[in-house]
């Protein structure tokens, strides 16, 4: 399982020209179902990204804060793209994405233990084309993968 997360100032979701999700300040959540991810990695991550502290404290400077201590959202967006295996030749390989039902079936028990948290959560919709867009802050970006606990 990979996410990639941005801090934003807001974020929203198209699709089709109707917004589907959106968020004020938060973290935008591009998520990554790979082969021989659970429940578990689901869930772990998951309390990692609530956990994380990506927001600056009152006094500035250092990262002190996570989502719930800033009255922050969060936005899910599901993207395969990122289990591409591009080590070899020039077109990406998708052979570590989960296949399709599996994949949407863990995105929607990653995004139900997001919301078991403090924080409002939006979501993108699973296998459609999105149009996403997100006033950044800061920029701050962080990518978090792996099989294991997170």
């Amino acid at each position: 399982m990979k996410a990639v997360l941005q801090r934003v100032k807001q974020a929203r979701v198209v699709v089709a020209g109707e917004t589907v999700g959106e968020i004020r300040k938060g973290i935008l959540v591009f998520l990554a179902v790979e082969k021989n991810d659970g429940e578990a990695q689901a869930e772990a991550l998951s309390r990692k990204i609530q956990q994380f502290r990506l927001f600056p404290s009152p006094e500035g400077g250092r990262m002190d804060l996570a989502t719930s201590e800033v009255n922050g959202e969060f936005l899910v967006v599901s993207q395969f793209t990122l289990a591409a295996n591009c080590d070899n030749g020039n077109r990406p390989s998708f052979d570590n994405a989960a296949p399709p039902a599996e994949a949407e079936q863990l995105y929607n028990f990653f995004v139900a233990c997001l919301q078991k948290g403090p924080c409002r959560v939006a979501t993108g919709r699973f296998r459609a084309m999105m149009d996403v867009e997100l006033i950044n802050d800061g920029p701050v970006t962080f990518i978090l993968q792996g099989k294991g606990s997170f």
